[in-house]
């Protein structure tokens, strides 16, 4: 196994451990980080993302087709939990691809299909409205608030 794929394995080992401090030591000081609920962060706030994301009680986390060489790799990864906001239970599938410098994550993207993720989550406004740039912005901003709130209460 490439060395980045072990990696992308021990970090996907590490979330479904809920350990995110692993997750975190793996990415570089310089990372970035995109998916369609949280669009842009750096290091430090990807970091804390996971931290936050791994409190959920009744996570669970499978990673799949693990590929990478020196510079890139990828992975699916299957998360089912609740949404707090909702009570509704999810079975997200997420694609994530990866740039590596130095064995250290310095881009992350995941990437997953938002409107099937919003007919779980979000339940009948998910069904009829979760395909428009509307709920997408408005799942970013709530998604963006309880980031902030949970780093100010850790802080």
């Amino acid at each position: 196994m490439h060395p980045n794929e072990e990696v992308i394995a021990d970090f996907y080992r590490a979330f479904d451990q809920k350990d995110a401090e692993t997750m975190a030591a793996h990415y570089s000081d310089r990372a970035s980080f995109s998916d369609p609920v949280f669009p842009d962060l750096d290091a430090e706030g990807v970091r804390d993302m996971w931290r936050m994301l791994t409190e959920a009680d009744d996570l669970r986390i499978e990673a799949s087709e693990i590929k990478a060489d020196d510079s890139s790799g990828s992975a699916r990864w299957d998360a089912w939990y609740t949404f707090t906001a909702t009570g509704n239970k999810v079975h997200n599938i997420i694609h994530a691809s990866f740039v590596f410098e130095d064995g250290k994550i310095v881009q992350h993207d995941d990437k997953f299909d938002f409107w099937r993720w919003s007919r779980q989550a979000l339940g009948l406004p998910g069904i009829f409205l979760g395909w428009t740039p509307m709920v997408r912005n408005k799942v970013q901003t709530m998604a963006g608030k309880s980031l902030a709130s949970w780093r100010k209460k850790k802080s």
